[in-house]
C-alpha cells in the first residue's frame, strides 16, 4: 500500500478503532481519521479528501449504511472504495450492502491479512 493514503475508519468502539488503526499501519496506511457514527463520518468526508472509508455498520445515529448510502449520492464521491465490516453474515445484509454500493464487505472477526486482501482488492477497483 501507499503511504499517502488517507483513510477514515468509522466504529463506535474505541477498541475496534484500535485494532483497525493497528491493521492498517501493517499494510504501511498511517494517515488514519477516526469517526465514531456515520454522522462524524460524513461530516469529515464533506470536510476532507479520503482515498477509503471503513465502516462498521452497526452505528448510531447513523449506520454504515446510511453512511455508505449517503456518500454515494454524492456524484464526486460515487467511486470513494468503502468497506463495510460487520458481524452478521446474512446474505440479505450482504445483498443491501452491494445494492447500496459497497466496495466489499469484512465479516467479523477478521484478522490484518483479510483486511490487507479487501483494501488492496478495492484500492485497484478505485
Amino acid at each position: 500500500m501507499d503511504k499517502t493514503t488517507r483513510a477514515l475508519i468509522v466504529d463506535d468502539y474505541d477498541n475496534m478503532l484500535r485494532i483497525l488503526r493497528g491493521f492498517l499501519k501493517r499494510i504501511d496506511i498511517v494517515d488514519v481519521t477516526e469517526a465514531s457514527n456515520g454522522e462524524a463520518a460524513l461530516d469529515l468526508i464533506q470536510k476532507r479528501s479520503f482515498d477509503l472509508v471503513i465502516s462498521d455498520w452497526n452505528m448510531a445515529p447513523m449506520n454504515g449504511i446510511e453512511l455508505l448510502r449517503a456518500v454515494r449520492r454524492e456524484p464526486h464521491l460515487k467511486n470513494l472504495p468503502f468497506i463495510i465490516v460487520t458481524a452478521a453474515n446474512e446474505q440479505s445484509q450482504i445483498l443491501e450492502a452491494k445494492q447500496a454500493g459497497v466496495s466489499n464487505y469484512i465479516v467479523k472477526p477478521f484478522d490484518a491479512a483479510t483486511l490487507h486482501r479487501k483494501v488492496k482488492a478495492v484500492m485497484k477497483k478505485g
